[in-house]
Parts: structure tokens; C-alpha cells; sequence
């Protein structure tokens, strides 16, 4: 299922998994997200935007990790302006930052177990969630391998687990393929498409083609606004071979940024 605009969510009786309006967040003293407005239902969502548009602090605030400064913001049903609330929607959350912190002495199995229990989940479900997260993404074989000696891929591997191990209704994902080797990225975006049949998934990724192969939305911001958003075949639309790219994906998503750029100039 695609996302939805803030118009269209009005329009229907479907519960929306994030709804935000005129949300401000600001990233030390600059705004980086500037009167964004989204709404987001399951499905697999790709995030889309250069270098500074905001994406990072947009999955942040999401992830309930830094407050907006102004506009509303509802997670998961629950506004987001209240610690009972943040309780409630981070039991349903899955997050892996760009660079996230991990013991180096834990092993994947402990690592992701314990993500697992400052989640809340109950005890005796823990385990056998780990192992299948483990197993999701390639790690069956080292589940047991202390993290300090996994090579940058399969560290990564290991953080995408641990999001997924609570089974979240918000998964997000921030540069989820940076070390993967191709034939890993294959793996992975196969393991998103699942992921998106029960949960809203929101992958922040400077790799285009990921989004066209993944993900059935595509929302593109720049100096932390929406500026488009549609399907991966629709953005290809938008381009054609005047305009830099090596795919039709990469030629719409720069021609989208060109027309962009020409606007707020006038």
C-alpha cells in the first residue's frame, strides 16, 4: 500500500501508522525538517533526498530519539508528546540508526537479545524472537560470534535484527545497506517486501535503485520539505535523458531535485 497524503488520509477510515502535520525539528540550532506533513500506512516506504535535506533528523524524530519543535506528531495512534505515549509506541518500533552503538563484546545472539528486552517484550518469547531475526538476515551461523569481530556488512546485518525483532509496526531504517555486498542487498530487499506486508516500513537510503526495487512509495524531501512523492514507477516517469543518471529512477529523481532547486530560487 503506498502512502498517503495528509488530504487523502482525511478521506479515509484507514488508522494511520505516522501523521505528521507542519512538523519542525530542528538538528542543533537549524530547522531540518520544515513544515513537513505525512502520513504513512503499511507498506514499504522509501526516503529519498541529498545530502542535508533532513532525512536523518525526520527518522530520528520518528524514533522518538529528539523532540519536534513545533507541528503535531502521531505515532502508532499516539501522539507523541507524553512518556506514557513514548513507552507505548517504542514497544511497537524498530529502529537502526546510520550509526548505531553496540557492546563489541556481546555476541549477535545477545546483542539482539537484549534490544529485545529493553523493548518490553515478554520473557519467554525472547528467544525464539532473536533466532528468527538472527536467521532473517543471513546470521543462522553467527549467531554466537562476538560482535567486535563481525566484518562492517555483517555488523549491519546485526542491527537490522535487532529492529526487527519486536516484529514492529513502525520499521525504520536509516542507510540499512551501507557494507552489504550486492548479492547481500538482493537478500535484503527481498527480506523489506516481507517486511512490508504487515508492518509500515521507512528506509532512508541514498542508493535509488534499493528504493526501486523495494519500495512501492517514494517521498523525496529537500531542505527538510516534502517535495514529491508517488510510486518508484511514476518517479521514473518524471525524468528523461537530459538529466543525470545511470537509470530511469535516477534520471526522475534528479529531474524532481532540478525543478525543485528552480523554484525556490524565483
Amino acid at each position: 500500500m503506498r502512502a498517503l497524503s495528509v488530504a487523502e488520509t482525511a478521506a479515509t477510515t484507514s488508522p494511520w501508522v505516522v501523521h505528521a502535520e507542519s512538523l519542525r525539528v530542528r538538528a542543533g540550532r537549524r530547522l531540518a525538517v520544515d513544515g513537513l506533513d505525512l502520513a504513512l500506512t503499511t507498506g514499504v516506504h522509501g526516503l529519498l533526498g541529498p545530502n542535508g535535506a533532513g532525512k536523518t533528523t525526520l527518522m530520528r524524530s520518528l524514533a522518538t530519539v529528539i523532540a519536534p519543535t513545533a507541528g503535531r506528531l502521531t505515532l502508532l495512534g499516539h501522539p507523541v508528546d507524553g512518556r506514557a505515549d513514548l513507552r507505548a509506541v517504542r514497544r511497537g518500533l524498530g529502529y537502526l540508526p546510520q550509526h548505531f552503538g553496540f557492546y563489541p563484546r556481546f555476541t549477535v545472539r545477545e546483542f539482539v537479545g537484549y534490544m529485545a528486552w529493553l523493548k518490553e517484550m515478554p520473557k519467554a518469547a525472547i528467544p525464539a524472537a532473536v533466532q528468527r531475526a538472527v536467521d532473517r538476515v543471513g546470521l543462522t551461523d553467527r549467531a554466537d560470534t562476538r560482535l567486535k569481530t563481525l566484518s562492517g556488512g555483517m555488523l549491519r546485518r546485526a542491527g537490522i535484527a535487532q529492529a526487527i525483532v519486536n516484529d514492529p509496526q513502525l520499521l525504520l531504517l536509516d542507510e540499512p545497506t551501507v557494507g552489504l555486498d550486492p548479492e547481500q542487498r538482493l537478500d535484503f530487499r527481498e527480506l523489506l517486501r516481507d517486511l512490508g506486508t504487515d508492518s509500515c516500513v521507512l528506509v532512508s537510503t541514498h542508493m535509488v535503485e534499493d528504493v526501486a526495487a523495494a519500495c512501492t512509495d517514494v517521498i523525496l524531501i529537500n531542505e527538510g520539505r516534502l517535495v514529491w512523492q508517488g510510486t518508484a514507477e511514476a518517479l521514473s516517469a518524471q525524468g528523461d535523458q537530459s538529466h543525470p543518471g545511470d537509470s530511469p529512477t535516477e534520471r526522475g529523481y534528479s529531474a524532481i531535485l532540478r525543478r525543485h532547486r528552480a523554484e525556490a530560487a524565483r
